[in-house]
């Protein structure tokens, strides 16, 4: 059996509440990826072409700094990898996340959460960000999944 982490990015708290259901239905270690400056209501606003989101999505080679590298993501076999839908893709900040370590031979399974897209183009837009791992788009979690329905599709993994 493999070792499971649950690492997510969360602006919100959205992503987070399902994060960790997911860990505790997955039997998961939970790793929060934080940014260095944590994200203000109005850096959210996506209707300001000048708010902080904007201008990060509006530049893929952006790259949020992180608050801390402390995951240990030696010890895991498969990475259950989260965030919110921004924009059509995972904000930058995972493309800062993946880049600090090294993914190699490892399983990337992503979920998200969305007030209305899906994962539109993002396993091709991460890839880049982790050579040598296998990532794989997941799905989109939604609402208040179960325990059972959760840990029903981490067994289909």
């Amino acid at each position: 059996m493999s070792k499971k982490l649950v690492a997510y990015f969360s602006a919100s708290g959205t992503t987070a509440d399902v994060a960790k259901n997911l860990a505790q239905a997955a039997g998961a270690d939970l790793y929060e990826i934080k940014p260095e400056t944590p994200y203000t209501r109005a850096d959210l606003n996506w209707n300001d072409k000048k708010s902080r989101s904007s201008v990060e999505m509006n530049d893929k080679s952006f790259r949020p700094a992180l608050a801390d590298k402390d995951a240990d993501i030696a010890a895991y076999d498969t990475i259950l990898l989260g965030f919110p839908i921004w924009w059509y893709v995972a904000p930058t900040i995972i493309n800062s996340f993946l880049e600090s370590y090294d993914f190699s031979g490892k399983t990337i399974i992503l979920f998200a959460t969305s007030g209305g897209s899906g994962f539109g183009k993002t396993v091709q837009s991460l890839a880049g960000s982790c050579p040598g791992a296998v990532i794989k788009e997941g799905r989109l979690l939604n609402g208040n999944l179960s325990g059972d329905a959760l840990k029903k599709w981490v067994e289909s993994l």
